[in-house]
């Protein structure tokens, strides 16, 4: 299967954001570890429920014995005589026993519960590395589409300020520039290239990050095919702080994670306690030997010394070097601990909604902003491009018109796509699908 997807990642190069997500989930490392992590607790639920069945085992034990110095009595015609004559023995034991704990305060049943509730947390904490590997892939691929459109307009002013310089060399060669604003537009086209380089530079960067979390080699060709985002979803109405936080709580995995890990602690200090309890166990034993220094035969002698027993055993916990109250205590404060990182998961939470809720709107409102002030700067700049073409402004104001282009141009993007990420982030984290 993942031959199948590698062959795929390598033959596609541009990717959607859904591409991007479903790849991920397939395919990234830490995910396939915390599935392999609930396979573990689905074999230890299985072994806890093991526990209630009854224990069957079979053992035999086979043994040679030597006795050289044995004595023996030999019949003769004059009589009898005594005589001395090595004595090699064989013996073997067999035995079937069985066992069954009928009650030991419970705690079998308990144990099952608690890995039931430890399986949910397992699964829970999938998922959130699923939610986090979603937002991590979303801020890369917003960035990405951001450093694109900055490369465009890098790009663009790459043009003017080549078309600049070239009217000053030709105004230099007729006598109507002087060599010094001719070498500070030259210094405006060294820094216009600089800036695509610099930009060309951040973005294959983003890309080998996004790479990264797609667990794509060196040899993968890829890039992102988002377009670039409308006004209309970028100026959308943006949900309260309060309706965002209240939907996350019951959404996000790790607060219900908390939540379980408080019942779990629960459910261990139960158990804990349990062990004051006294544990009543029945066993049964079926078993025969036979030797090779006994006149009987092997079948006889199985049948004469085969043996049979069935007893109770009851143990009560008296004193233990202080385990189960250690126990005991342990539970306490793990059951304190759960509550404090419930309580510290729903302040992470409501600080993050906060944070997205006060980016998406200052940067909602900045845009606004920026773009109008784009416009005056761009109409500003052609103006003084055009005079200054025409003889009628130096280059100081020239390239002071330059950088407030620039300005305004970052300023504009940026205020667009950290609105875009923000708004989207913040209805993700309240259980909706990111959309760019």
């Amino acid at each position: 299967m993942f031959l199948g997807l590698s062959t795929l990642a390598s033959a596609q190069e541009s990717w959607s954001l859904q591409e991007c997500i479903d790849y991920a989930l397939k395919n990234n490392i830490q995910i396939q570890k915390n599935r392999i992590n609930e396979e573990k607790g689905d074999v230890a639920l299985w072994k806890n429920k093991g526990a209630l069945f009854p224990s069957l085992s079979f053992s035999t034990s086979h043994n040679v014995g030597y006795r050289p110095f044995t004595e023996v009595m030999a019949v003769v015609q004059d009589g009898q005589v005594t005589n001395t004559t090595s004595n090699v023995t064989y013996q073997g034991s067999y035995g079937l026993n069985a066992s069954v704990t009928l009650w030991n305060g419970g705690i079998d049943y308990k144990n099952i519960k608690e890995q039931k509730l430890q399986n949910e947390i397992i699964k829970l904490q999938t998922e959130q590395s699923e939610l986090s590997i979603q937002e991590q892939i979303a801020q890369l691929y917003v960035q990405i589409m951001y450093t694109k459109e900055a490369l465009k307009v890098n790009e663009q002013l790459l043009k003017t300020a080549q078309s600049q310089y070239d009217r000053g060399v030709e105004m230099q060669s007729q006598g109507q520039m002087a060599k010094a604003d001719v070498i500070q537009l030259e210094a405006q086209l060294s820094s216009a290239k600089y800036d695509i380089v610099n930009c060309q530079a951040q973005l294959e960067n983003y890309k080998r990050q996004l790479k990264s979390v797609l667990e794509l080699d060196i040899n993968s060709n890829f890039d992102i095919k988002g377009e670039i985002p409308s006004d209309e979803k970028v100026l959308a109405v943006i949900p309260s702080k309060q309706e965002a936080y209240s939907r996350a709580l019951a959404n996000r995995p790790e607060i219900k994670s908390a939540e379980l890990g408080i019942e779990s602690a629960k459910m261990q200090l139960d158990i804990a306690k349990r062990a004051h309890y006294p544990t009543l166990r029945a066993s049964a034993s079926l078993g025969s030997n036979h030797s090779s220094g006994n006149a009987n035969a092997w079948g006889n002698q199985m049948k004469t010394n085969l043996s049979m027993s069935a007893g109770l055993t009851l143990s009560v916990p008296i004193f233990d070097n202080r385990q189960i109250a250690s126990n005991i205590r342990n539970a306490k404060l793990q059951q304190i601990n759960s509550q404090l990182d419930l309580q510290d998961k729903k302040t992470t939470l409501s600080n993050t909604i906060e944070q997205y809720w006060i980016n998406a709107n200052n940067n909602q409102q900045s845009y606004l902003a920026a773009q109008a002030r784009v416009k005056s700067q761009e109409a500003s700049y052609e103006l003084l491009n055009e005079q200054f073409l025409n003889g009628l402004k130096n280059t100081v104001d020239v390239l002071q018109g330059r950088d407030n282009v620039i300005n305004a141009e970052q300023s504009m993007l940026q205020s667009k796509y950290n609105t875009l990420l923000n708004m989207q982030l913040l209805k993700f984290y309240t259980g909706e699908k990111i959309d760019l």
